[in-house]
């Protein structure tokens, strides 16, 4: 059974084509048939008429003569005027004998049809049927004249016709065909500009528009395609304008609780370290058994201490704008393989000048990479953790330029970053704000890959770096 869901349009257009032209075909052919039908049995019809007058004649002449010597019936004179092959002639007397017969020769030079065609032909049509004519005289039937046709002869011609038509057929079923593929494909060519339109928007490049085409369909969908487009960038601008905004938000949410956390908390834990350094010197002097609950008090606050530290590291990371991009990277990585305790497991790959970017793309940046590795070390249990980051000129005069982020590690699969803190939307929002690009793959075995493209302006005066840590 012919699948149409997947099949080329002008195919499909052209099948049909070629259906309703075989259908047209076979209604011509039919109409042939029975006109070619019609005709034999009107000329028959009229080899009846004549032989029956010219039969009356021969009986009023008889008996206004009085001639009963003369020949009845004679066919000769008809029959030599009308007879063609395969026909045949005969008078029949009241009593059903046949008093005279002539019958021309069947054609030699046709061949003969096949039988299924022969059988069908003689059931639609019954070529062999008789055209009756009766012969009266003096007021009263005396015989009939009967014409008939060889069943054989009309099956012949109407196989010999239906050939021909046949042969034609073939012939131009496949030019009409293949003119009207030609002109489908010539007339749909703009479907191809259209697919490439509709593939530029999913891959994010609103700036994809349909140009005017001569079809009225098509332009309006290219109208419409251009309108969507448009609106589709403007609400993406909005979007990214307002997602920049509320970035700005948690960031100076995220400074002023850090900086709470500093002034307040971090003064409570100093006060109780102090304190519980006075009261050991106490203890020490009055009670000694509770040195062990003073020391335990100090070693609580410190490690509150080194908590908070962490946490305040997260909310505020380094200023990027003094230090630079790579620096604030490079001391990321060194504080998560400060704790690791010896094993470092984290690995950075610098390559190209990052001292000109814009700020918000360098704070962007390290809020992407911090959520990366928290993702990959704590949730998803990797034990090696790469990131490359690399700037690219994609102009060779300078000015444009992209900057390419990668992040590979052997976490475990399964554990994408949506599922745990800013998550992989945190991230594809930071990235669609900076108007790049951002994948993510999970492997099947273990391990995931992060990639972001981010385009942003390059100085010509920066001087490119390589370096690896």
């Amino acid at each position: 059974m012919w699948n149409w869901s997947g099949s080329d349009l002008k195919l499909r257009l052209t099948l049909r084509v070629a259906a309703v032209s075989t259908l047209c075909f076979a209604a011509i052919s039919g109409y042939f048939l029975i006109d070619s039908d019609r005709s034999v049995r009107a000329r028959i019809a009229a080899v009846a008429d004549v032989a029956a007058k010219t039969l009356e004649l021969q009986q009023s002449k008889i008996q206004w003569l009085n001639n009963t010597r003369s020949e009845f019936p004679d066919l000769d004179s008809v029959a030599a005027s009308v007879m063609t092959p395969g026909l045949c002639l005969a008078f029949r007397s009241n009593s059903g004998e046949i008093s005279q017969r002539f019958c021309g020769g069947a054609q030699t030079d046709k061949a003969a049809p096949p039988l299924a065609f022969a059988a069908l032909y003689r059931r639609l049509f019954d070529p062999g049927r008789e055209a009756v004519r009766p012969v009266v005289s003096r007021g009263n039937a005396i015989g009939e004249a009967v014409a008939w046709i060889d069943p054989a002869v009309p099956t012949a011609e109407a196989w010999h016709d239906a050939g021909r038509l046949m042969a034609v057929f073939m012939i131009a079923l496949p030019l009409l065909c293949a003119l009207v593929y030609a002109a489908l494909a010539r007339a749909l060519r703009p479907t191809r500009l259209i697919r490439d339109g509709l593939e530029r928007i999913a891959a994010g490049d609103l700036t994809a528009r349909l140009p005017p085409f001569d079809l009225a369909e098509l332009s309006a969908i290219g109208d419409v395609f251009n309108h969507l487009a448009e609106r589709l960038a403007a609400a993406l601008s909005d979007r990214n304008a307002l997602t920049q905004k509320l970035i700005l938000v948690q960031d100076d949410e995220r400074r002023h609780l850090a900086r709470e956390l500093h002034d307040e908390f971090g003064q409570s834990l100093a006060a109780i370290r102090a304190l519980a350094a006075s009261a050991r010197l106490t203890a020490a002097q009055d009670c000694p058994p509770l040195l062990a609950e003073c020391d335990g008090i100090a070693r609580t606050a410190t490690d509150m201490m080194e908590a908070l530290r962490g946490a305040l590291f997260r909310l505020r990371p380094p200023d990027i704008d003094e230090l630079g991009l790579a620096a604030s990277l490079e001391g990321l990585i060194a504080g998560w393989n400060g704790r690791s305790r010896g094993q470092p497991r984290f690995e950075i790959a610098i390559s190209g000048s990052f001292e000109r970017i814009p700020a918000s793309t360098g704070a962007n940046l390290y809020r992407i990479v911090q959520e990366a590795l928290t993702n990959a070390a704590k949730h998803a249990g990797a034990t090696r953790v790469m990131l490359r980051l690399e700037m690219r000129e994609t102009a060779p005069s300078g000015g444009d330029g992209e900057i390419a982020l990668a992040i590979d590690d052997d976490g475990r699969p399964g554990d994408l970053p949506v599922k745990t803190g800013m998550g992989l939307l945190g991230m594809r929002e930071r990235v669609a704000a900076l108007g790049g690009r951002l994948s993510f793959e999970a492997g099947q075995s273990n391990g995931s890959s992060l990639r972001v493209i981010v385009p942003v302006a390059v100085s010509p005066d920066a001087t490119p770096v390589e370096r690896a840590a």
